[in-house]
This record gives C-alpha cells, sequence and structure tokens, in this order.
C-alpha cells in the first residue's frame, strides 16, 4: 500500500475509540458500519441502514441504530481476548482508502502470558451493498490449547447508548434463526414496522482444512450466538472468514429469512476473496473519475483523499428515496437527519465526479415533495416548505430543545426559522441541470420543486406598503448565531433567484413543451397572475447592502451590533471566544460561518470583484468557524479575492476536520458537509472552476508554490473534462469535444488532443 492512500493508527489508547471508529467506518451508501475493534468492548458501535427512522420514545425521528453483526469474542481457554483486559503488544490499524478495506493488525497477551497475534480485514461491499466481510488470522505465539470463538447478533443495541437520558430502543426482535452453520436475527422497527434481517456464517481455514468442528447454537434474549471450540497449536495460523449479509423489507416483498439465506450461500460459494475483488474493481472505477492528485504536498493529498474516499461512501444511486445525513453513516449525530449540507456542499461532488448519483440525491427531494407542501400548510403557507431537517417523509424533524455551549437547555428555532432550505434544493436542482443538460429530470421532477418553493416564497413574503417592498421577517440565515432577524441577505437575495429562476422556467417549458406547463399549472395550482405577482416580488424584494462601502448587511440591524474583535486562536488555529464584555452573542457581530460569503460564492457571477473582496474582508474577521461548513468557503473565497496563504491555511482546516478533530466532536459521526468543501474546495478554489453568465465552465486556477502538480477530473455535459495544473501552464483534455475558458480566454477541447495553456499568459 501507499501511504497517501492509507490512514493509520499505530497504538491502542480507549480514550479515542469513539473518534477512532468514525474514522475507519466503512460504508457502501446503503449502509455503514462504525470501525469498531471487534476486542474492546469499549466505543459506540454503530451499524446504519440508509432510510431506516424510527422515532419510538425519542424526541424526534432519528436514524436506528441497527443489531450489530460484527461482534466476534475470542477466548484461550479462560482467558477472554479482550484488549482492555489484556497487555497490547503490539497494535496498528490501516484504512486502506484506494480498496476500501479496513486492516487491523495487533498481539495481545493474557494475564496469564498467552500472547496471540491477530491480524484482520474488513469490508463492506461496493459491488453487492448487501454484502460485508472479514477475515480474521488467529496466530498463538507461545502456547497450544482451546480456543473458543464465539459468533454473535447482537440485538440489544439501542441508539444514544452512552446517554443514559436519551437512550432509546428502536426495534423490537422478530425472530432468531440458526442457519447451520451461521446466525440470524431479524427485528423490525417500533414505528413503521420496517423488518430487518442480518445474518452471518463463520468459515475456517488451515493447512488441515476446516477447523471449526465442535459447534454450539444459543438464542440469549435478544442476541444470536453460536460458538466454535478448537484446539489451536503454536505458531500455526487459523483463519477465519466471516460473511456478512443485511436486508429489510424496503429492498424486497419476498420473504427477508429467503432472501438472506439465498444470498449469504451465494457469497460463500463464491467466496470472500472473489467479493472482495469484485469490491476492489468498485472502488477503482470510483477513483478513476474522482481522484484528486496533488504532487508536492502529502498532508494535503493524503487528507483529500481521506475526505473524497468518506463522502463517496455517504451515496449511491440504488435507492431515491435517501439522502445524505450531516454525519453520513458515521454515526448518531444530528440524528442521521439531512440538512442544506447535501445540496449546497456535497452535492457538487457527485454532479461532476457521478451525475447518477446527485440524480438519485435530488430525486429524495422529488419524493419528499408531499411532506414539504404539507410543512408549508401547517405552518400557514403555500407551495411546499422543505425540513430544515429532513428524514424519512419530508415532515420537519427539527428537536424543539437542544443544548448551549454552557449545557443549558435552549430552544431550537432553525427548524421554524432557517427558510433558506427551499432555495438550496432549487439551487442543486440547477446546478445539477446545467452541468448534465438532463432535460428528462429538470421536465419530469426539477420544475415541479422549482414552482412549488416559488409558490411557497410568494405565500411567505410581506409586503411593506410604507417603503413599497417586500420583506421576508424573522428568519435565521446561514449564520445560525443570529435567530428571528429581518431581511436576511442570503435568505431574501436566494428566495428572489429561486422565483426568478422560476419564471425563466415558465418560459423555457412553454417554448419546450407547453402541454407539459399546462399539467405543471393544474398540478400546482398556478396561472398567469401567479407569475405576474412572481416578477412584482423580484423586483421589489428588499436586499439590504450599504453601497457606500461595497458591504452587505447580513441582515437589517446587523451593522449596529456590537462589534468584538476575535484575538486568539487554538492549537487548530481555530478562533478563541472572546470577552463579550457584557453582551449577548446574538448582540455581537460575530459568526458561527459564512452566510453573505456563501451567497456571493453561489452565485458569484452576479456580484463583482470589489463587492466579493470587501464582504469577504469584513466578514472573515468576524467569523468563528463553530460549524465544519465554515473553513472551506474561506478557503475558496479566499482564492477568489487573492488571499492565497489563508486559502491555503482554509483548506487545510477543512480537509483536517475530522483527521484532526479540530470540532471536537468527530466521534458523534464524520462532517459529512466538510467533506464535500473538502472537495470544492480543491476544484473550485485551486482548480478554479466556475461556471459564467453563459452557462459555460470555466477555469481560474492558481496552485501554492510548494504543489507541483493538481490534477483532477470533471464531469461536463457527457464528457469528462481532465485539467493538470502545474507552476507553469495548465493542461485541458476531454472524451468529447468541449469548449471550456481558461483565465478568461475560450478553447474548444477535441477528444484527440490534449490543450496546454501558459499560466504566464
Amino acid at each position: 500500500m501507499n501511504q497517501l492512500w492509507e490512514i493509520n493508527q499505530n497504538n491502542y489508547d480507549s480514550k479515542i475509540n469513539r473518534k477512532k471508529e468514525t474514522v475507519f467506518t466503512l460504508a457502501n451508501g446503503y449502509r455503514g458500519i462504525r470501525g469498531a475493534i471487534e476486542f474492546s468492548d469499549i466505543g459506540e458501535r454503530g451499524n446504519y441502514i440508509a432510510g431506516i427512522f424510527d422515532k419510538s420514545e425519542a424526541q424526534v425521528t432519528e436514524i436506528v441504530n441497527c443489531p450489530d453483526p460484527l461482534v466476534l469474542n475470542l477466548y484461550v481457554e479462560d482467558e477472554s481476548l479482550n484488549i482492555e483486559q489484556c497487555e497490547v503488544v503490539e497494535f496498528n490499524r490501516t484504512l486502506d482508502m484506494k480498496a476500501g478495506v479496513l486492516y487491523t493488525d495487533l498481539q495481545i497477551k493474557t494475564p496469564k502470558g498467552k500472547i496471540t497475534k491477530i491480524e484482520t480485514k474488513r469490508f463492506v461491499s461496493r459491488n453487492n451493498v448487501h454484502r460485508w466481510g472479514a477475515q480474521y488470522s488467529i496466530t498463538p505465539l507461545n502456547y497450544s490449547g482451546k480456543l473458543f470463538i464465539e459468533n454473535v447478533i447482537n440485538g440489544t443495541v439501542t441508539n444514544s447508548m452512552l446517554d443514559p437520558f436519551h437512550k432509546t430502543k428502536h426495534f423490537n426482535i422478530e425472530e432468531i434463526s440458526d442457519l447451520k452453520p451461521g446466525i440470524a436475527l431479524q427485528s423490525i422497527t417500533r414505528d413503521d414496522r420496517i423488518s430487518m434481517i442480518e445474518g452471518t456464517v463463520l468459515k475456517g481455514i488451515s493447512e488441515d482444512g476446516n477447523f471449526l468442528k465442535n459447534r454450539k447454537f444459543r438464542a440469549f434474549g435478544e442476541t444470536a450466538r453460536e460458538i466454535y471450540e478448537v484446539f489451536v497449536n503454536e505458531n500455526k495460523t487459523y483463519t477465519l472468514e466471516k460473511y456478512g449479509v443485511t436486508y429489510t423489507s424496503r429492498d424486497t416483498d419476498d420473504k427477508l429469512s429467503n432472501v438472506l439465506k439465498e444470498d449469504i450461500w451465494q457469497f460463500i460459494d463464491g467466496g470472500l476473496e472473489s467479493e472482495l475483488n469484485l469490491h476492489i474493481n468498485e472502488w477503482n472505477k470510483l477513483w478513476e473519475n474522482m481522484d484528486i492528485v496533488i504532487e508536492g504536498d502529502d498532508l494535503a493529498q493524503q487528507g483529500l483523499r481521506f475526505n473524497i474516499f468518506h463522502l463517496s461512501s455517504m451515496a449511491y444511486s440504488g435507492d431515491e428515496r435517501i439522502s445524505i445525513a450531516a454525519k453520513g453513516l458515521h454515526g448518531e449525530g444530528y440524528k442521521g437527519h439531512v440538512f442544506w449540507d447535501t445540496e449546497i456542499f456535497m452535492l457538487p461532488f457527485f454532479v461532476y465526479t457521478n451525475p447518477e448519483v446527485a440524480k438519485s440525491l435530488l430525486l429524495y427531494r422529488y419524493n419528499l415533495l408531499e411532506g414539504a407542501k404539507k410543512n408549508a400548510v401547517n405552518n400557514g403557507y403555500k407551495g411546499a416548505q422543505y425540513p430544515w431537517e429532513s428524514a424519512s417523509d419530508g415532515l420537519e424533524v427539527t428537536p424543539k430543545w437542544g443544548i448551549d455551549y454552557d449545557g443549558n437547555p435552549v430552544r431550537i428555532w432553525t427548524g421554524d426559522e432557517e427558510f433558506h432550505i427551499n432555495a438550496d434544493i432549487a439551487f442543486g436542482i440547477w446546478e445539477y441541470y446545467r452541468t448534465t443538460k438532463d432535460k428528462d429530470f429538470l421536465q419530469n421532477y426539477g420544475l415541479l420543486i422549482f414552482f412549488e418553493t416559488a409558490k411557497f416564497w410568494a405565500s411567505r413574503v410581506e409586503y411593506n406598503k410604507e417603503l413599497d417592498r417586500f420583506e421576508i421577517n424573522r428568519v435565521i440565515g446561514p449564520d445560525e448565531f443570529h435567530e428571528h432577524v429581518d431581511n436576511n441577505f442570503y435568505t431574501n437575495y436566494f428566495a428572489k433567484w429561486n422565483m426568478k429562476k422560476a419564471v425563466e422556467l415558465v418560459d423555457w417549458i412553454k417554448q419546450e413543451d407547453n402541454s407539459i406547463f399546462e399539467r405543471l399549472c393544474v398540478e400546482v395550482g398556478l396561472n398567469d397572475s401567479d407569475f405576474d405577482q412572481w416578477k412584482n416580488i423580484i423586483n421589489k424584494i428588499y436586499i439590504p447592502v450599504d453601497e457606500s462601502k461595497n458591504l452587505i448587511e447580513q441582515f437589517e440591524g446587523y451593522f449596529k451590533l456590537k462589534d468584538i474583535p476575535i484575538t486568539e486562536y487554538d492549537e487548530n488555529q481555530m478562533p478563541v471566544w472572546p470577552d463579550f464584555q457584557g453582551y449577548k452573542l446574538d448582540e455581537t457581530q460575530l459568526l458561527k460561518q459564512p452566510d453573505v460569503i456563501m451567497l456571493l460564492l453561489l452565485l458569484g457571477s452576479e456580484f463583482d470583484d470589489i463587492t466579493k473582496k470587501a464582504n469577504y474582508r469584513y466578514y472573515e474577521a468576524r467569523t468563528m468557524h463553530k460549524s465544519s461548513l465554515s473553513p472551506s468557503m474561506y478557503s475558496i473565497m479566499g482564492l477568489s479575492v487573492g488571499d492565497t496563504e489563508n486559502a491555503y491555511k482554509y483548506f487545510i482546516k477543512t480537509i483536517m476536520t475530522d483527521l484532526e478533530d479540530n470540532q471536537g466532536n468527530t466521534e458523534h459521526g464524520i462532517h459529512a458537509a466538510s467533506t464535500g468543501g473538502s472537495w470544492q474546495s480543491a476544484v473550485f478554489g485551486f482548480g478554479g472552476l466556475y461556471i459564467d453568465e453563459e452557462q459555460e465552465i470555466c477555469f481560474s486556477p492558481w496552485i501554492p508554490e510548494n504543489w507541483n502538480t493538481l490534477s483532477f477530473n470533471v464531469n461536463w455535459r457527457n464528457s469528462i473534462v481532465n485539467v493538470t495544473i502545474t507552476q507553469n501552464d495548465v493542461k485541458i483534455s476531454s472524451t468529447g469535444t468541449t469548449t471550456v475558458k481558461v483565465y478568461n480566454n475560450s478553447y474548444t477541447i477535441n477528444p484527440v488532443d490534449t490543450t496546454v495553456i501558459s499560466r504566464n499568459n
């Protein structure tokens, strides 16, 4: 293996187990298994299947921590080979990101002095998403004797297992089965009655052939268990293969036990190595399109690949009913809910590297449109109001209460006031369409969302007769330190964009296919008077701008708040809270994360460089980065305005979010938005990719002095465009005839040629 494709842990420390479980999670879009160590009891094990939600006695609907099929216990005579009960002689874990395989090698010494070497590898298949497998090579180094191997599926699992006050059991056990050999456990969620089945089978291989002979099966309460008694010899290696298969009633209408048995025996007949090789082949295909090569900066290369690996692990195109949660399939943070993070931070990666996955993520929003329409009705509005936090039905699932930085109960208003999610989703649809020109998607799915969200904004704005303008009052923008604000720039401007684009699409679809337009008018309940109303709102919606200083006011009254400077930074170069001088946080200009800057990036062609520079300088000095979403956006904008030194620092902060745990909560799951921000920082930032007003793809790259090369691929309208940037030139090739702009000059790229553009021109 190449260390630039690896993440390593070279010593064992139980205090960081939960954080490392997130870092070493293996997922395939269908499910995620946290990187728990089989031979440790300390941590927070997790087995999450995308789309499996339940509420039960929890505060809100949340992703279900499903029965744990990973359990494997080893006993030497009467001693457990448990890391916490033994001496760890050697320890190393390696995540091979190229192949999607987790290796763990350790030697442990029991209290009686018996030393056992255990070498393991684990994968969650990208070839068949229902399969996962593990291999254990067990070598007794200084003893011969009896070894007990216990295979378990644990059905006692709960959510919030380390939080007694919120601990919740989301499923009941339906059946525990003996597969003879192997075990299966079927469970069912308590609210929606979704059935799940986990099955595992062990296979023993040694120089003498099968060594798994003496077996017992037992069902203990909510736990399925089989145990083997094996006699082992000193310095002889015994290889154990574990075959795992998972299905739910969301996957099939057939009897789950029959589906499981058929698949698991096919898995065994084909062999673990065969499935592993197919899995690696799938990863190789993914990396061909999505890898970004940085020569000259090993930290940047390794960190970027880590983020791309996990980002691509969180989604696949096989289920249009699921999306990516804020913590991926890596933990229970944010209850497994889907936020704006998906469309604004993660979707671009898939749009440009795997459009089929991007389409599937957007169809999740389409399939939950009815829930969004119910939200609007429940809140007194029209059209569709997408939930700030989304689960399985499109209804709002944001908790009403949480805990603040000091541990005090605090009312959560985001679900009531963070309306910009509607425009975020509409923008995601447009970004997908302008990149792919997937007319079928836009006509059959995207237009409906555009019209329903525009209809919502028309009902949400308020007309100020005295000032003859439309306003959107009492909202929360992307900067969530300030609640109940009026005329937030991001919200108002994006609502205007959402409605303006809807009006443009009205004209477009009339020309393309008037029958579709007429059908949509009936379905959404629209006519010309509505479109005229939208145009009036577009012309009169209030946008807070101080034109004398080229500054955009984040919201009405923001500039009047107390301006408290940030003066200190911690060991990760993250801002330290300043002295509030007696003011409350929302009475200051301090920001959680970019707000104005976000909009200037998303709709960059609508703002000039002077405006971008002025607002970058102003807001960058006031941002606390108390969200992992923040640094990547400042990296991209920093490059746009020429602050290259800070742009690089923000890029490193972004890619190291979870590897260094610089937000302090990696143990709860991956920072999914930051993984998307990492890709955006590399491609939109250093690669300089943007789409201009003519909807053409453009590149204006800059790379640090220590980077010899930055190379990446992007999908653009059915062609794969390769961009390689050096200190001297930009090389562009394409699989199809493509027009690109580099440093504002237009070039036609032919499939057989590589165009070289000097960076000095």
